[in-house]
């Protein structure tokens, strides 16, 4: 066996810093599920899809992206824990997930730029630097430079939906700052093109990542797990790399950071889908393994590594490379069970077919398409059908997005015109 591991080493407990420990070595990552119910609340579907995770051997969930700011979602279907939302539909998702005794981690982002032009709300970002998707850059919206009061809001929604996450019994929280979204930003030189305190320096555009985190840690309990979730590399020339993601490693280790997972890439680059732009990234399985290894050489605090995880032989080559946590994505959406078979020596019997289009970007969108396909089928009790064809994925998820627009569209309307001047958001103009 690679590295001389022990047959059981996937399923030996991981302590963390804070003294939570989970219960072995294999995290369900995050996926977007884009299944939030009325007013962007975690509703029944959720419950019954986390509980399906939980059921099936990961000793941590880690859910998709939870919105900190309800005029920011990645997509009209996000989920939005801001502080004038109720905790019950929280409680009860985080109840369904720990029910056999999985952990539970919330992860907490904003999308800066990277909202589709059609969604109302606003688009923000370190510069006014759009996406550049070539012709399909007009589909996402043109973004505005923050300012300083913005920029410290934002640094107040993450701690306020940190500190409602414990509240509602989550374990920890995520904080999301890989694939191009808010942080990911302000930490690419491509990207953010600052010349004031969050800009220019290394140290400096990691300067809100660190305020984040170090403003979670002053409002949850020592033992609730703050983690984040960083790019290996953004895939592009002259962005944010391997030698960057280590010095950043080093800072959060000082800020009270539990873990760290490691991923790659963002919408220009998705790396995260085996795309990347500059083709650094050929292989289907562990397409960050070389980086997480170099990484985890000199890493203080325990990594955690996601992307093209499916089989034990490769979840077993990646904890010998002193990774200390694998996570599986798509290989749960298809195969919820998946670390109880690794466990009895079995393996999934099925895999989704990759999207092997030459528009690197449509392919990555639509595999993402067919994973929530796979997983709006769960979460209604149903088994995963990997016969389903790309374009009918893609069809069934624009019909589901263009519902949800219009329900986002009218419920954030609602959120607006009841808001009195200076609301508890802290934000009395967008």
């Amino acid at each position: 066996m690679s590295g001389g591991l022990r047959p059981d080493e996937l399923f030996t407990p991981l302590r963390l810093r804070s003294g939570q420990v989970l219960s072995n070595r294999i995290a369900k990552a995050a996926m977007e599920e884009g299944m939030a119910g009325p007013a962007q609340l975690p509703d029944g579907r959720l419950n019954s899809l986390y509980r399906r995770w939980g059921a099936g051997g990961a000793g941590l969930l880690i859910t998709g992206n939870v919105m900190v700011h309800a005029h920011a979602l990645t997509g009209p279907a996000g989920i939005v824990l801001d502080a004038d939302s109720p905790l019950e539909p929280f409680e009860a998702w985080a109840r369904a997930g720990k029910e056999n005794g999985a952990s539970m981690w919330m992860q907490i982002s904003h999308p800066g730029r990277q909202v589709r032009a059609n969604m109302p709300g606003v688009v923000w970002g370190p510069s006014d630097i759009g996406v550049d998707l070539g012709r399909r850059s007009k589909r996402f919206g043109q973004p505005v430079a923050m300012n300083a009061w913005q920029i410290h809001t934002t640094i107040g929604r993450f701690a306020t939906t940190a500190r409602s996450a414990e509240r509602a019994g989550f374990d920890g929280v995520e904080v999301h700052a890989a694939h191009g979204y808010l942080l990911s930003q302000f930490l690419s030189p491509l990207v953010n093109n600052r010349t004031d305190e969050w800009g220019g320096s290394l140290q400096n555009r990691a300067r809100l990542l660190l305020e984040i985190v170090h403003a979670i840690r002053s409002v949850v309990s020592p033992r609730f797990a703050v983690a984040v979730k960083l790019n290996s590399a953004d895939f592009q020339r002259g962005g944010f790399g391997p030698a960057d993601a280590q010095t950043v490693i080093g800072m959060l280790a000082t800020a009270g950071t539990d873990l760290v997972e490691i991923s790659g890439g963002n919408y220009e680059s998705p790396a995260m889908s085996g795309r990347p732009a500059d083709g650094r990234v050929a292989a289907r399985e562990a397409y960050f393994l070389d980086l997480a290894a170099n990484l985890a050489r000199t890493s203080v605090l325990p990594l955690m590594l996601t992307g093209g995880i499916s089989r034990r032989t490769t979840a077993q080559r990646v904890l010998g490379s002193k990774v200390a946590l694998i996570g599986m994505a798509t290989a749960l959406a298809i195969t919820p069970d998946l670390p109880h078979r690794w466990r009895r020596g079995a393996e999934a019997s099925r895999s989704l077919k990759p999207v092997n289009w030459t528009d690197k970007a449509l392919a990555a969108a639509t595999e993402m398409a067919m994973v929530r396909y796979q997983m709006r089928r769960m979460a209604t009790g149903a088994k995963p059908a990997l016969s389903v064809s790309p374009t009918m994925a893609m069809l069934a998820d624009q019909r589901a997005r263009a519902k949800a627009l219009r329900r986002y569209s009218r419920w954030l309307a609602a959120v607006e015109r009841d808001e009195a001047p200076v609301t508890s958001h802290g934000y009395p103009t967008l």
